[in-house]
């Protein structure tokens, strides 16, 4: 957010130093002595190199310092290792469209709502007896074996780790 602001405030900036420059430009007031022709061309050089600082390498700084990465953060503060980051992405895929979940933004309502189901405590071996068997044994809304292995395991984790928060 902050380096969104600072990004256009920048161009701000030079938006009024265009026109500031554009004011500028013209005949001098009578009586007045003219600039120099040098005077003139120092001050363009100056403003070119504003813009080009402020306008390219102001951008180019924010983007490479920004390293943050939000992948790794979950619903409510919670830091999710990169087991349980994969499990957010297959949970997109494969149950948001079904299941409501706060901490995907999933607000499916075919199934049932994760944060509050069993009190929002849900233990990963819970997510997993449902995704490898389905609900109602497979004749449910839910059908078995959505996911597999290592999937199936990592989207419990995800949904264990955010469920309730």
């Amino acid at each position: 957010m902050i380096g969104t602001l600072v990004f256009v405030l920048i161009f701000l900036a030079i938006g009024l130093s265009v026109v500031l420059a554009a004011m500028r430009s013209g005949r001098p007031p009578a009586g007045s002595k003219p600039e120099s022709r040098g005077a003139r061309r120092a001050w363009g050089v100056g403003l070119a190199l504003v813009i080009v600082v402020l306008g390219v390498g102001l951008p180019v700084l924010i983007l490479v310092t920004n390293s943050d990465d939000h992948a790794s953060h979950g619903a409510g503060g919670t830091e999710l290792n990169a087991a349980a980051t994969n499990g957010r992405e297959l949970f997109a895929r494969n149950c948001a469209t079904c299941h409501t979940l706060d901490g995907s933004n999933a607000v499916g309502r075919v199934g049932p709502n994760l944060d509050t189901l069993n009190g929002g405590n849900l233990k990963p071996a819970f997510i997993l007896d449902a995704i490898k068997n389905g609900r109602a044994r497979g004749a449910g809304q839910m059908p078995a074996g959505l996911l597999v292995g290592q999937d199936a395991q990592d989207v419990a984790e995800y949904i264990a780790t955010v469920s309730g928060r």
